[in-house]
């Protein structure tokens, strides 16, 4: 098994070491990192500033740098390709936060083509439109939206989704805080009414990683995302299973795991988030390194399309 990591500078030798792709020479595919329109970052940074009034603890923006300087460190990590993911608050945004995205994605070579939604009358056309432009993937935030994934406005824009294919990455579990509609039950009824659409569970469900587990069992379309799993930071609030380890094992060789950290939204090093996983694949005999190779990248490029 590879050597443990513990700096961001373990993380580009590592990860070549572990030959991915089918020419053994591919980096990352990270399918939840985080790029906006700056204005609108500064004012998630001032929020993550105030963390301890919205979550108790303090939460420092590590990759606090200039956007070019943001591209850089993924680049230096061996990151092949990310999807850069936005996501409204309110009503009116999620259409021009698309056509930006789509926009910035077709600047940077590494950038998947992303898109996101709201509940609104328009959700369908604008939808319609992001797919037709290339989108690859689509990102749901039901906690800062404050939004209920059943609402009927959702519902065709659901199935324009699973008909079309279009992943969607949900943050619809209760972490780190519960917002009015999250709870993996209600993104579960979502998916009894369309169990094509292809789901990932965001920070895969935390803190309930059993029901997450679960409606991964339910629904072959659901998948996992590692963002902020396992890390220090996030067992503090957030532990995983004793088992989490075996549990990942009965899902190995299916691609229902993938590569995401909330780069650079993260209070502490990307390496941390390697490093955990890397720790899973060693718990388990029935992990190990094909268990690396397709989270890192088999998985994610397989669901965004890369390659």
């Amino acid at each position: 098994m590879v050597e443990r990591l513990t700096s961001d500078e373990d993380v580009e030798p590592w990860v070549r070491s572990l030959g991915l792709g089918p020419d053994g020479r591919s980096g990352l595919v990270d399918v939840h990192v985080h790029f906006l329109p700056d204005r609108m970052l500064q004012k998630v940074w001032a929020y993550f500033d105030d963390a301890v009034t919205h979550y108790g603890y303090d939460w420092p923006i590590h990759y606090r740098a200039p956007e070019p300087e943001r591209l850089a460190t993924l680049r230096s990590f061996g990151v092949e390709a990310f999807a850069p993911l936005v996501y409204p608050h309110k009503p009116d945004m999620a259409a021009w936060l698309t056509g930006w995205a789509l926009d910035w994605a077709a600047e940077v070579g590494e950038a998947v083509p992303t898109a996101t939604l709201f509940p609104e009358e328009s959700v369908t056309t604008y939808l319609a439109d992001a797919v037709d432009r290339g989108a690859r993937l689509v990102k749901a935030h039901v906690q800062v939206g404050g939004y209920d994934p059943r609402d009927p406005l959702l519902d065709p824009a659901w199935g324009l989704l699973a008909e079309a294919g279009v992943p969607v990455i949900a943050h619809c579990g209760d972490g780190p805080i519960p917002g009015r509609h999250t709870g993996i039950d209600i993104i579960g009824e979502v998916m009894d009414r369309h169990p094509r659409l292809p789901l990932v569970l965001a920070h895969a469900g935390l803190p309930d990683y059993d029901a997450a587990l679960a409606l991964v069992a339910r629904h072959p379309a659901v998948r996992l995302d590692t963002t902020m799993v396992g890390t220090p930071f996030t067992e503090a609030f957030a532990p995983l299973p004793a088992d989490w380890p075996a549990r990942l094992a009965d899902l190995a060789g299916e691609g229902r795991v993938v590569l995401g950290t909330d780069f650079p939204n993260i209070p502490y090093g990307y390496w941390h988030q390697l490093e955990a996983i890397r720790t899973w694949a060693a718990a388990d005999e029935r992990l190990g390194e094909a268990f690396l190779r397709s989270v890192l990248y088999d998985a994610p490029a397989a669901l965004v399309g890369h390659g």
